[in-house]
């Protein structure tokens, strides 16, 4: 039987996919090249994310892989698992001077694929520009690869001792949803915002970017339906490795936290709006909250179905802040993710250079959602470049 730290691959359906990616736009156009031979070089350093799945007894688990993982000069989606791509569960791509790496999310999480991606471009640059990086903070091949980065994470840790939270937070059944069930185009809007004034902008309302961004985001939401009497959810991801100091394991351990906004909340105070859903996500991002969690994957219960919907919206904030020597040769990064049922809209936020991302994902093609998502950013004066919406088009499995 595999153990609660394992990836989970059979959490995939054809409609709910898994996948995420992260894409980057370099300064210049990407050497396919050169992308190929440093993907392969990366084998050793991250044997995990280059392997394929097959049965054990009862359970789909995964192999090493020795074909070549695909590297595309297309940004076409394939499938996973496949003859396409030579039957790994990730694939890179490119296209001008983007490039994006896909990956099935059950093995990692947004801040583990960070390392891979920063190590990998760390190379890619080192040959492409013949520059000699200081090589600190990335993990590079020839690195010692420690056994707590694939393994049990909370092994120092009594588990099976804790007690259940003080506080969790129950969902919310009938909630405002923001689906159209005549357009299933899945679309995604990038935009790019200051770090300085998000930051400043924080200070000043009490509040944390991914806070800032479920109040804008439940705005929004209000603008678009404003007699609708049902309350408006948001999740917030929450890393229960970061809440329990643990910082150097790639698995999937993720979950989310739950802010409401029932119609009867005033919405246009934005430091009282903040300051209320921030009290709720503190109160249920905690160390005990997240031990909880971790007992209940040990204990391997199923996690909730991905046919029902709990949430109107979904922030998710990968803090990657720099990519140290690198910074000057990228210019945007975006993590991006399947949508599902689970969430009607998914915003993930990722920082570099001095400058908040945003990929802003919805299961429609329609912007007047999103068109509602900036006229309140511009109603609080905070500034955005808004820089292009596209078809949401990622590996499927």
């Amino acid at each position: 039987m595999l153990e609660f730290y394992e990836p989970i691959l059979d959490f995939s359906a054809p409609e709910y996919q898994n996948i995420m990616g992260m894409i980057l736009f370099l300064r210049d156009p990407v050497n396919g090249e050169i992308l190929r031979c440093v993907v392969e070089e990366m084998r050793e350093r991250f044997p995990y994310f280059y392997v394929k799945a097959t049965n054990r007894g009862d359970d789909l688990v995964t192999v090493p892989n020795e074909l070549p993982m695909t590297v595309r000069n297309t940004w076409e989606p394939i499938r996973l698992h496949s003859e396409a791509s030579n039957y790994h569960l990730a694939a890179w791509k490119y296209e001008g001077r983007r490039l994006a790496f896909e990956i099935h999310h059950a093995l990692t999480d947004g801040t583990g694929v960070l390392p891979y991606i920063k190590s990998t471009m760390f190379l890619y640059l080192s040959k492409v520009t013949g520059q000699a990086f200081d090589p600190a903070g990335f993990c590079l091949p020839g690195d010692v690869i420690p056994e707590s980065e694939t393994g049990n994470p909370f092994s120092k840790l009594d588990v099976d001792s804790v007690k259940a939270p003080l506080y969790k937070k129950k969902p919310i059944p009938d909630f405002l949803r923001l689906t159209d069930a005549a357009d299933n185009d899945k679309t995604v809007f990038f935009m790019k915002l200051s770090e300085a004034q998000i930051m400043k902008y924080c200070r000043d309302c009490d509040s944390t970017p991914n806070v800032l961004m479920s109040v804008m985001l439940a705005k929004a939401a209000r603008r678009l339906d404003p007699e609708n009497e049902k309350p408006i959810t948001v999740f917030v991801c929450v890393n229960h490795k970061a809440m329990l100091g643990v910082y150097n394991n790639y698995r999937m351990f993720t979950d989310v936290a739950l802010l409401d906004f029932p119609k009867e909340r005033d919405l246009e105070d934005i430091t009282k709006a903040c300051t209320i859903a921030r009290g709720q996500l503190m109160l249920q991002a905690q160390p005990e909250n997240s031990l909880w969690e971790i007992k209940q994957m040990k204990r391997m219960l199923p996690p909730p179905s991905p046919d029902i919907a709990l949430a109107s919206i979904c922030v998710s904030y990968v803090n990657s802040r720099n990519f140290g020597p690198l910074d000057p040769y990228i210019d945007e990064l975006y993590v991006v993710t399947s949508l599902s049922k689970i969430t009607d809209i998914l915003c993930e936020v990722t920082c570099i250079n001095h400058h908040f991302f945003l990929a802003f994902m919805q299961p429609y093609s329609s912007g007047e959602y999103f068109r509602c998502f900036l006229k309140e950013l511009d109603s609080t004066g905070i500034s955005y470049e808004f820089l292009r919406s596209e078809p949401l088009r990622m590996c499927g499995i």
